[in-house]
């Protein structure tokens, strides 16, 4: 189970339970449908709105419920937790990483045109940085958006978005002057219905096959001025301001994801037989036992000192970045040494460790490799 932790109270047990029903009822029944499709039912969205699971943080004057940021943590541990991630990277997308860069930098005229269908899962948001020749080096975006009147012309290219099949809207990273410097970054917000944005193939993954990810196209989008998220040319300050909030989360999906996978062989190696004794009885798979709960553990203790931090606007670059680091290379030691506990088993995708071993691979990639947080660690020094 996940961990008992002091940094929740009661408002944050009853939302717990809400999450723990809408798995229940709405992913559980559609998963496997949805993991064969690779992606969710677009009827998912507005049922997690229903739920009131998504943008918990936003304000009630935009329809949302004016939470704090635990409310995010809860819905991510426990999507996470079930062991359905590729639900949970949706959900987590739209509320932790998209919500951001709308609630910090938009006008009050964007957050009332945007908000609300957000929280409700009528929109749905996606972030467009990585292209095809960049990765996590941003500055060398190529996507342009120029000036045209009271409009921007965006033309370029991206690839591995989350959400991309069902986004209504991409906060997209764009070249609004010439050469490398940030300073000609900009954040400008396209609807995905405009003439010339084009989305291509839904990508076929290792893991997470349900969150669709996807490539986007623009030619020739023409997008009004007013869709300019922040001031020009402010793309990377805004980027850096909101990048630790979402490091944070994909430490903390990849911890809950890695406890669940520890949970699962727990109970397996307690019921499975090998000469006579079950597994868990055997000194070498106690003592492996006991090296991943003391991971474990100190993981927690770590995001648990994070969540306060940000809580406070006190996390910094740095212990954001030691987060995701620590925890998404922990759970690939979690979920490697649970298959191997599986034995033959955990190759077999009847078992859900298999697919745990394959959805936690990304973790160590997506929202900055583990070599890119080691040197965003290492400025700190």
């Amino acid at each position: 189970m996940l961990p008992e932790r002091e940094i929740y109270d009661e408002e944050h047990a009853h939302l717990r339970q809400t999450v723990r029903r809408f798995i229940e009822t709405e992913v559980a029944p559609n998963f496997a449908r949805w993991e064969e499709a690779g992606i969710v039912d677009r009827a998912f969205w507005q049922k997690a709105g229903e739920a009131g699971l998504l943008c918990p943080t936003v304000p009630e004057d935009y329809d949302g419920v004016g939470g704090d940021f635990r409310m995010n943590t809860i819905i991510c541990e426990e999507m996470a937790y079930s062991g359905f991630a590729g639900p949970a990277a949706d959900i987590s997308v739209h509320s932790d990483v998209c919500l951001g860069y709308i609630l910090q930098h938009a006008t009050p005229e964007q957050k009332e045109r945007w908000l609300p269908g957000m929280v409700a899962g009528k929109t749905v948001c996606a972030i467009a940085m990585t292209e095809p020749g960049t990765g996590s080096d941003l500055q060398g975006v190529r996507t342009s958006a120029v000036r045209d009147g009271d409009d921007f012309i965006i033309n370029g290219s991206k690839t591995f978005i989350s959400n991309g099949q069902h986004a209504d809207l991409v906060i997209t990273v764009t070249r609004t002057g010439e050469g490398r410097g940030s300073g000609n970054m900009s954040l400008i917000v396209v609807e995905t219905d405009r003439p010339g944005f084009r989305r291509g193939r839904n990508l076929d993954k290792l893991g997470q096959l349900s969150a669709d990810t996807s490539e986007l196209f623009f030619d020739n989008v023409r997008v009004p001025a007013a869709n300019l998220l922040g001031a020009e040319g402010r793309a990377m300050n805004m980027l850096m301001s909101e990048l630790p909030q979402e490091r944070l989360i994909i430490g903390l999906t990849a911890i809950a994801a890695a406890q669940k996978a520890f949970d699962l062989t727990l109970d397996y190696v307690r019921e499975r037989k090998a000469f006579g004794q079950a597994i868990a009885d055997f000194q070498v798979t106690r003592h492996k036992l006991a090296d991943l709960k003391t991971e474990l553990s100190v993981g927690w203790a770590f995001i648990d000192q994070c969540i306060r931090k940000h809580l406070q606007h006190q996390l910094s670059t740095s212990e954001a970045s030691m987060a995701k680091l620590w925890c998404a290379e922990l759970q690939g030691r979690v979920v490697d040494a649970c298959v191997q506990l599986h034995g033959g088993y955990g190759f077999m995708r009847d078992y859900d460790i298999c697919r745990m071993y394959a959805d936690a691979r990304i973790h160590r990639i997506y929202g900055g490799t583990s070599e890119i947080m080691k040197e965003l660690i290492s400025r700190s020094l």
